[in-house]
């Protein structure tokens, strides 16, 4: 897959491409203290410090007081560490209780308790709360760290967190009522919104972002089947 972060270079994503066995190297040999999930971390840092122009292998090192060489015993390149830290990122989102379930095990729990909170301080109902406050967390993760939009540009966002992400987006889709082609329209909708408006190129402001959120709602809600534009069928019974 090409990608914007690799340019005419063909590469498998991080996490399709199977991890190759321990090198048949002593173990003393590899660095100390340092994992994967370390080094992840480390680079969301760097990435919220620098930004995405001044990231390199070697200034992560250093941070982590290691040689940048030892970073190739946990990942393979550097865009493969980026694709980490984007799904990482993605962690942070705040989903709706339903899909918790299938999120990393890891954020469930906070998922749950932070959707709830938010549906109780909107007081509306149904998949329009949801989506809002869906729409509304994803905008805060892209200011946070704004380097996670041309991320999700250049990479494929398979990862589980952005999965988890999917299937969220998914589900408030499905309570929507819509099908077939005016089902397949609101996911597009929805999506090239989050990543356009909700992005950081001519970051839009935050009243311009819910107006232009409650006009896609109200559209949505126009190609809903009667009945179901306010009120999700497993809240009907």
């Amino acid at each position: 897959m090409v990608t914007a972060a690799d340019p005419g270079e063909t590469r498998t994503s991080v996490w399709l491409a199977a991890r190759p066995a321990a090198p048949t190297r002593r173990r003393s040999e590899a660095p100390s203290g340092l994992h994967r999930e370390r080094i992840t971390a480390a680079t969301v840092r760097l990435l919220d410090a620098d930004g995405l122009a001044r990231f390199s292998m070697r200034r992560l090192a250093a941070g982590l007081g290691v040689t940048a060489k030892s970073l190739y015993w946990y990942v393979d390149t550097k865009q493969d560490l980026l694709e980490l830290a984007l799904d990482s990122a993605l962690g942070e989102l705040e989903l709706p209780p339903e899909t918790a379930e299938s999120a990393v095990a890891s954020t469930a729990a906070s998922a749950v308790a932070s959707a709830a909170a938010s549906a109780v301080a909107s007081g509306e109902p149904g998949w329009p709360g949801r989506l809002r406050a869906l729409a509304r967390g994803y905008r805060r993760v892209l200011g946070d760290h704004p380097w996670v939009a041309p991320l999700t540009a250049a990479f494929p966002n398979i990862g589980p967190h952005a999965r988890a992400f999917d299937a969220a987006l998914q589900r408030l889709l499905d309570a929507t009522g819509l099908v077939d082609a005016a089902r397949t329209g609101a996911h597009l909708a929805v999506s090239q919104f989050l990543h356009g408006c909700g992005g950081t190129v001519r970051r839009a402001p935050e009243g311009d972002f819910c107006l232009a959120l409650d006009i896609l709602i109200a559209g949505i809600e126009a190609k809903a089947p009667a009945g179901r534009a306010r009120q999700d069928p497993e809240e009907a019974n």
